[in-house]
């Protein structure tokens, strides 16, 4: 088992920036894949960022590529998601996941994920 526990979360301005982290408990943190992901009201989650087991590949849904960084420390068990540049539409409920495949070219599915925290809330007023 994994425990992932998301912070950072919080309501920013347009233009403004947050840092969400997820910090990880259980089992070798550097054997999974993590990823965001994201849920607005009434909209399905959607992935937003991905990384590898040593956080040298990431990957980007389009509507945050060249705002948003993933990185993660394993030292520190922890995965973070730099947000600058927000938007309004970039209001959600972000959760962190844990995956364990073999696969990074699948790590845009939820589906891949085994591990997921209890999200944190990022809102954007314009």
């Amino acid at each position: 088992q994994v425990q992932l526990v998301e912070s950072g979360g919080g309501l920013v301005q347009a233009g403004g920036s947050l840092r969400l982290s997820c910090a990880a408990s259980g089992r070798t943190f550097s054997n999974y894949m993590m990823g965001w992901f994201r849920q607005a009201p009434g909209k399905e989650r959607e992935f937003v960022a991905a990384l590898t087991r040593s956080g040298g590949v990431t990957t980007y849904t389009d509507s945050v590529k060249g705002r948003f960084t993933i990185s993660r420390d394993n030292a520190k068990n922890t995965v973070y998601l730099q947000m600058n540049s927000l938007k309004p539409e970039d209001t959600a409920v972000y959760y962190c996941a844990a995956s364990d495949g073999r696969s990074f070219s699948r790590t845009h599915d939820s589906r891949t994920y085994a591990y997921w925290g209890q999200g944190t809330q990022v809102t954007v007023s314009s």
